[in-house]
């Protein structure tokens, strides 16, 4: 396999046919070359016109309904290439990140996720989860590079392809929105390493408007995680919280009805971190932080 054939990049989409276009454009221009993928969610836009007439090289898988963030498992199964990266219709990654992501993964064999270092906008801002992931209390291991999280964003993200496909990729239950700490969870119950690497740089355009809908579902899926793979006192204090919040506040309050639509489906998947992931949860939740 050659150099730059050792990463794919993964794009999940629905209905943003003009910013995948840009995010098309910039990947295509990388000096890697990497395989592009667009998981297309069933798009009733010009989406898959677009990328057949502008974009010949790219493959789009045609999903037949919208599964969310499960449009990058479906992705992951389609590619061959060892690591995968994921973008959103928003994102890019930068010249040679991609080269120096694959470096990382070939030289340490249980890495299985790299947390990019994520530039927001034209101005090429810090973005905060930055700090918060160059913080992490659960600090280096010999055998990875970087810093130990359990967390990141989705689009600035590498993995190892047997690694996410060991994890079960993204989780069905949790759809979209606030869906990578399973992941990471996952990942880490597996003896998989999650790190965040800086020298690993994704761009990240997001819509000045907020997208409908997002913060109630990264809300409710902050507790259905909780339920998926935390202790039973964690998750029902968790629940608790969110139900006080709702007797004031709206967003919370469709949060709290999402997430009792879904918790039969959370509990019969539930399957609680191994006591050692969650010593380093439990030690995240001290620390206040989300990496």
């Amino acid at each position: 396999m050659t150099r730059h054939r050792r990463v794919g990049v993964v794009i999940a989409t629905r209905n943003r046919s003009e910013r995948l276009a840009v995010t098309l454009r910039h990947l295509t221009d990388l000096p890697e070359r990497p395989e592009i993928l667009v998981a297309d969610n069933a798009s009733t836009d010009d989406t898959r016109a677009m990328a057949a007439r502008d974009f010949p090289h790219v493959r789009v898988l045609a999903l037949t309904r919208n599964h969310g963030a499960l449009a990058r498992n479906y992705g992951a199964r389609a590619l061959d290439t060892p690591y995968v990266a994921f973008a959103d219709d928003d994102s890019w990654w930068a010249p040679g990140a991609l080269d120096r992501a694959a470096d990382l993964f070939d030289a340490h064999p249980r890495l299985g996720l790299i947390a990019a270092r994520t530039l927001v906008g034209p101005g090429n801002a810090e973005d905060p989860l930055n700090d918060l992931l160059a913080r992490s209390p659960l600090g280096p291991a010999t055998d990875l590079p970087g810093i130990q999280v359990l967390g990141f964003l989705a689009c600035a993200s590498v993995v190892r392809r047997i690694a996410y496909l060991d994890a079960g990729g993204f989780h069905r239950v949790l759809f979209f929105g606030g869906e990578e700490t399973c992941l990471a969870y996952d990942l880490a119950a597996r003896g998989w390493g999650v790190s965040h690497c800086p020298d690993v740089v994704a761009h990240h355009h997001p819509a000045t408007s907020s997208r409908p809908g997002r913060p109630v579902q990264q809300r409710r899926n902050e507790v259905l995680t909780a339920w998926l793979r935390r202790p039973v006192p964690y998750a029902l204090a968790r629940t608790g919280a969110l139900a006080a919040e709702a007797r004031a506040d709206t967003t919370a309050r469709r949060a709290l009805r999402q997430t009792f639509a879904l918790l039969p489906a959370a509990l019969r998947a539930r399957r609680p971190l191994p006591p050692h992931v969650e010593r380093a949860a439990r030690l995240l939740d001290l620390e206040g932080a989300t990496a």
